[in-house]
């Protein structure tokens, strides 16, 4: 199938001079409405207005311009069947054989603070519909919906007589129905968050069909493992993403498990952000925390947590890194870095090592979503199925926070337990941390019961040389048994917190009373596996 006539109508005009340029050169007819026709025409290609072809012209300010049967009869009749080629003849319809379409920016529109009239101005109709047409007649019809294609397309059509392959057509068929099914996601969405924020629908029950719409950023090296292959994707409604930070230094790119360690590492930057922080992350766990008056105060207190895992991890901070916390990393083996910049002279000492990524933060932290009147929704694979859910974003409600034994923490202790319950809600389950008022002691993670991570978080401090005694402890989920509070108030550990509600939790808070300590119950459970 030849391409004779080519229709071209595009938002975006990326390319679209060249592609015409090439396609007339080919002696195809152009068609084109209003603005890229006349774009190409004041570029002296001819192509003829979808007005003047069809004999009506643009109304309702350019909603209408390209909904006529001599467009979409032309797009969709077969030219295989008789039937089909009689009715067309008849009808003086002339047959498109390639359609050029990009729709209007609703995605990129909507990603910013509109009005709903903007936002509907912004639904593309005409676009949408002539794609499908195209996408739908791909065995006689070209569609391209990506100028990152023109090129590809134009040298293919140049040395096949201007035809495509079948496998070409079909590829860029895929395409394009991917295009209008991400489109239509993003205005269902849109209009989900709207009604939800006007309080005209709530969020939950979920919505019957669950519509998602992610563009590629980058196929991965591979998977988890070398054995499966991976990709990486943001979220198509204009969100910042940890996979398209700045990385300003380091020759590889970021792998899966590299990013499954960054957005982890973000996650706790991110509930940082006021302090002047620094966090060491390995396999998605903190290794290491510490807050601090000057960033390498905080990054040597970090280290101190656990210097044998922190090898080859990810290593955080909340503020610019300078000099002084840079020649800190400058001998470690640190396989990622970031931060919301670098001093220039502290990037230089970062990037001395050639495989050592160093990540800007800054737009990803700019980006965080202060209101809770939307909130993140995060998912799983099952098999056969999906799991959704609200993102775990509550913090300590003061209201419902209640001291539960016979002595009140002191004022270090609130503050340590406060810390500690931001540490451990990022840890998987069962989750203990034990901290100082800022510096993260001992982690006891993923373990199959609570008393195992506490023997863990305990065991970690004891063999890097750190103090328990005088800590605090925090339990992302209630404590079952007393068993815990025995280890940890034998260890020194002064004041616990955890969400409360087991059926022995009289006889758990006796046990701390025994040792003296304080409890707070928080009645929130940060359960994360």
């Amino acid at each position: 199938m030849k391409v004779r006539t080519a229709l071209l109508s595009v938002y975006d005009k990326t390319g679209i001079v060249e592609l015409a340029r090439g396609l007339q050169d080919l002696g195809a007819n152009l068609l084109s409405t209003g603005k890229s026709a006349r774009l190409l025409n004041e570029q002296g290609i001819k192509a003829r207005e979808i007005a003047d072809y069809t004999g009506f012209p643009e109304i309702l300010g350019g909603r209408v311009k390209s909904l006529h049967p001599k467009i979409h009869a032309g797009l969709l009749f077969r030219r295989d069947n008789q039937s089909d080629r009689e009715t067309v003849e008849k009808m003086g319809i002339d047959p498109i054989d390639m359609v050029v379409v990009n729709l209007y920016p609703f995605e990129k529109v909507t990603s910013q603070t509109v009005d709903l009239a903007e936002a509907i101005e912004n639904i593309d109709i005409g676009g949408p519909t002539m794609i499908r047409a195209a996408a739908k007649n791909f065995q006689s019809v070209v569609v391209l919906t990506d100028p990152a294609d023109y090129k590809v397309v134009l040298e293919e059509l140049k040395t096949s007589q201007c035809s495509l392959s079948e496998k070409t057509r079909y590829h860029l068929m895929l395409k394009a129905f991917e295009r209008t099914a991400a489109y239509d996601a993003a205005i269902s969405t849109y209009f989900m968050q709207l009604a939800v924020k006007q309080g005209t629908r709530t969020e939950w029950p979920g919505p019957q069909r669950l519509l998602m719409s992610f563009e590629k950023i980058q196929d991965l090296r591979y998977g988890e493992n070398p054995h499966q292959k991976a990709a990486v994707y943001r979220d198509a409604l204009g969100k910042s993403c940890i996979a398209s930070s700045q990385m300003v230094a380091g020759q590889k790119e970021l792998s899966y498990t590299n990013l499954l360690d960054a957005d982890a590492a973000y996650s706790l930057v991110k509930d940082l952000r006021d302090e002047i922080a620094t966090v060491i992350i390995k396999h998605t766990n903190p290794c290491g925390i510490g807050r601090g008056k000057t960033l390498v105060d905080s990054c040597k207190k970090a280290l101190e947590t656990d210097p044998l895992s922190a090898f080859g991890g990810v290593y955080a901070f909340t503020r610019q890194v300078d000099v002084d916390t840079a020649n800190v990393l400058s001998d470690k083996f640190v396989e990622l870095v970031l931060a919301p910049g670098y001093d220039s002279s502290a990037l230089k000492i970062l990037s001395s090592k050639k495989n050592r990524r160093i990540i800007d933060l800054t737009d990803v932290l700019n980006d965080v979503q202060i209101s809770t009147n939307l909130k993140e929704k995060t998912f799983r694979r099952i098999h056969g199925g999906l799991l959704y859910q609200d993102s775990d974003i509550m913090l300590l409600d003061d209201q419902q926070l209640k001291v539960v034994t016979k002595r009140q923490p002191n004022e270090d202790e609130q503050q340590s337990l406060r810390f500690a319950w931001l540490i451990v809600r990022r840890v998987k389950s069962n989750a203990i941390v034990v901290c100082s008022k800022d510096q993260l002691i001992g982690v006891g993670a993923g373990q199959m019961s609570r008393v195992e991570s506490c023997k863990i978080a305990l065991q970690k401090a004891k063999e890097n040389g750190l103090n328990t005694i005088g800590t605090v402890m925090a339990s992302d989920a209630f404590l079952p048994f007393r068993d815990s509070v025995d280890l940890m108030g034998a260890a020194g550990v002064t004041a616990i917190i955890q969400p409360g509600g087991s059926i022995r939790d009289a006889e758990v808070i006796e046990a701390a009373n025994e040792f003296g300590m304080a409890m707070m119950f928080s009645g929130l459970r940060h359960f994360s596996h």
